[in-house]
């Protein structure tokens, strides 16, 4: 098996997995840049190969195929309780919201009129609160009608909410286990922003949590235990007060992650050309 993942620095009392044993397995190669891996609870992962315009499905015991062609750019992708899939499509610029029949709803596009950027992550609490991020990566930045980076809120009832307007590029975008706090990394300032979120999914508090983080961090994802794993010069872990734990190192930069499998205790990384599943190996 190819051992692409180094472990290093490896913090097993953090964790609720024991990776000292590893079992790692190839899903898919030969694409050209592959991000936004997310789970369904029904059994299945989702990840974007954002250059080839598509999004594509693996079904454990499956090759990967194609689930959307013509995707609109997809990147940043996440399912809410219900199962339904969400995805940050950067062509069109905009959110959309996929059901189970298929049938693709338009959350967002524009801020006060204005184009939005490049949605690229995006993260759906437990009771349907959505939040993602607009920067814009290369020849997106040519073409911007807002002059500012965002980080938004879609709330229950209401109108969109600007959440936040960095100065770097926000990227990936997570929440704890308890959806009490949101978690966004930043591209141009290699760290990661926390805010706290009340009863109506409004964000307060907003401080930088992690700095200095080694490599450009993209998508990131929260363990059952609120540790953060950060897609950057590896699989950066974090506490939930921004100790640094461990860090995974990859022969590819990694562009996100997500836990899946019924035990939630799989690691998908997506990396470049390839999409990758960490699985602790057995006692």
């Amino acid at each position: 098996m190819n051992r692409l993942f180094l472990l290093s620095a490896w913090c097993l009392a953090a964790l609720a997995q024991d990776f000292s044993k590893t079992n790692i397995g190839k899903l898919g190669a030969g694409y050209r840049f592959t991000e936004g891996a997310a789970w369904s609870k029904d059994g299945y992962l989702i990840f974007s190969d954002t250059p080839n315009d598509q999004l594509l499905k693996w079904v454990p015991g499956r090759a990967a195929e194609v689930f959307r062609e013509k995707a609109n750019g997809p990147s940043g992708n996440t399912f809410d309780a219900q199962g339904r899939l969400y995805t940050c499509e950067t062509r069109a610029r905009r959110v959309t919201r996929t059901d189970k029949t298929g049938k693709v709803e338009v959350l967002a596009e524009r801020w006060e009129g204005k184009r939005l950027n490049a949605p690229a992550g995006i993260a759906v609490s437990r009771s349907g609160h959505v939040y993602f991020t607009d920067p814009a990566f290369g020849y997106q930045s040519d073409h911007r009608e807002l002059d500012f980076y965002g980080v938004y809120h879609i709330p229950l009832k209401g109108s969109m909410q600007l959440v936040a307007k960095p100065a770097g590029r926000p990227h990936g975008i997570a929440l704890s286990p308890n959806g009490r706090v949101l978690y966004v990394t930043n591209a141009d300032e290699h760290n990661v922003r926390a805010y706290d979120l009340d009863k109506n999914g409004e964000a307060s508090g907003e401080r930088v949590l992690v700095s200095g983080i080694a490599g450009v961090p993209g998508g990131m994802t929260v363990d059952e235990q609120g540790n953060l794993f950060v897609a950057a010069k590896g699989i950066i872990v974090y506490s939930p007060d921004g100790r640094l734990l461990h860090t995974i190192e990859l022969h590819d930069p990694p562009s996100g992650c997500a836990f899946g499998e019924a035990d939630l205790k799989s690691l998908f990384v997506t990396a470049r050309g390839s999409v990758y599943r960490l699985r602790p190996g057995e006692k």
